[in-house]
């Protein structure tokens, strides 16, 4: 299960999985983008695709979403909303922080509370580079991903022998990008020539990594990152 899966990096892992015959549900709050995603990977699906609406950030939601599916193997989380949270902390609503807290780390807590008896493989949240190396205008939003490494260490405890971990890309070509109002291009060129990996990541890269951490089952409680060199830039 896929939550955040109708676009960017879980829309491609959710391709990735499809094609080799597995049996994939994408959650997400918005019925259009899961209808728009239904279409897009069913073409090429070899595995059986649900879908199912549900906002990670409502309790509600994710107890009802795992009634649906049940028993499912792995959990990946990559629901994101980053609306108005860029900017200096002044200038950002308390409104958009807690929406930020809600979806990225409450929501993700949500999701491991409601894990018990349902999963029984492994939970991978994504955080971010942001985490690691702030900019002074992404605060709020580095604090959620940072946060993720201590809820998975804290759940891999709780929840084991089901493991839980944290996926960190650097800077990854996505549709969130449209919510930043910058000249992507301009600043994708700018960091690929800071980056030691000299390019920007593709979601493709980051459902690689993800794939890793679901298949090797001594993996726990660790943060991977996949972000082309950029805590050294």
């Amino acid at each position: 299960m896929i939550i955040g899966g109708g676009s960017g990096m879980g829309l491609a892992l959710a391709r990735t999985l499809l094609a080799e015959g597995m049996d994939v549900t994408i959650a997400g709050r918005s019925a259009d983008r899961l209808a728009a995603a239904r279409a897009d990977l069913e073409r090429d699906a070899q595995g059986r695709l649900g879908t199912v609406t549900a906002d990670i950030g409502r309790a509600e939601d994710v107890a009802g979403l795992f009634d649906r599916v049940g028993q499912v193997e792995h959990v990946v989380v990559t629901a994101m909303d980053a609306t108005g949270a860029y900017g200096r902390s002044a200038d950002v609503t308390t409104a958009t922080a807690r929406a930020v807290i809600d979806t990225k780390l409450l929501g993700a807590w949500l999701v491991g509370r409601h894990a018990a008896g349902h999963v029984t493989g492994s939970i991978t949240y994504t955080s971010g580079v942001n985490a690691y190396r702030p900019n002074g205008s992404n605060t709020i939003v580095a604090a959620a991903n940072g946060a993720l490494a201590s809820l998975a260490c804290g759940l891999a405890v709780e929840l084991a022998p089901v493991r839980v971990n944290v996926i960190s890309p650097g800077w990854v070509d996505t549709p969130i990008w449209d919510q930043l109002g910058m000249d992507r291009q301009a600043a994708f060129a700018q960091m690929s020539e800071r980056l030691p990996a000299r390019r920007i990541g593709t979601p493709d890269d980051i459902a690689q990594a993800f794939l890793s951490v679901m298949r090797n089952g001594f993996i726990t409680a660790t943060v991977l990152h996949v972000d082309g060199g950029h805590r050294l830039a």
